[in-house]
């Protein structure tokens, strides 16, 4: 599980890492549909940033970084 969780956690940080370089190639483009893709990407961006912190909760879960109960 911790494996799976660990590699999961890499992918989507490279996911997110490729999304962030889209759209800072992005601000660079001058035509009409510019505003609407940086919305997107911004959009996508902020769902992948949310799958790595709960992958890294719960990565943490499983490795007994970070106790859940009592």
């Amino acid at each position: 599980m911790q494996s799976f969780l660990m590699i999961g956690f890499y992918i989507a940080l490279a996911a997110l890492l490729i999304v962030l370089g889209l759209g800072i190639a992005n601000i660079a483009r001058t035509d009409d549909q510019q505003a609407s893709r940086s919305n997107k990407l911004m959009r996508l961006r902020v769902m992948i940033q949310a799958v790595v912190i709960l992958l890294l909760v719960a990565l943490g879960v499983t490795v007994g970084a970070i106790k859940i109960g009592f």
